[in-house]
């Protein structure tokens, strides 16, 4: 389900909100966003990859639990609950769940492509 508005609602309840299917073992719900950031809770199932991309968004990403192998810039790491890693813009990065868990994912500006809105449209 695509968002339509331009700015998120200002209090964010999990059980209030429905997941978005990414792709195979991997969805997500929209915690907050306006036009310069975005945080996205990420649900990952075992085995579930998010296959190497870049965006011009700068990321930083927050392990809230399980085990994942992150690649950034051609460099891997196994990171688990607590641990977190950045990205700067048109990197190249992908990671792979190892044991099922959840990444809390910050974007700045906002990902205008996960809304289907645009936010510099007047």
């Amino acid at each position: 389900m695509k968002n339509q508005k331009l700015i998120s609602d200002v209090f964010f309840q999990a059980d209030h909100k429905e997941w978005e299917n990414v792709d195979q073992g991997i969805s997500r719900q929209f915690v907050g966003y306006d036009t310069q950031i975005m945080m996205v809770k990420v649900r990952f199932e075992a085995g579930a990859i998010g296959y190497e991309h870049q965006h011009f968004h700068a990321q930083a990403t927050y392990v809230a639990s399980g085990k994942f192998r992150v690649t950034i810039d051609g460099e891997e790491r196994e990171l688990s609950e607590g641990d977190g890693f950045y990205i700067p813009p048109n990197v190249m990065h992908g990671a792979v769940c190892l044991e099922a868990g959840m990444l809390i994912d910050v974007f700045s500006p906002v990902r205008e492509d996960f809304l289907d809105i645009n936010f510099t449209k007047k």
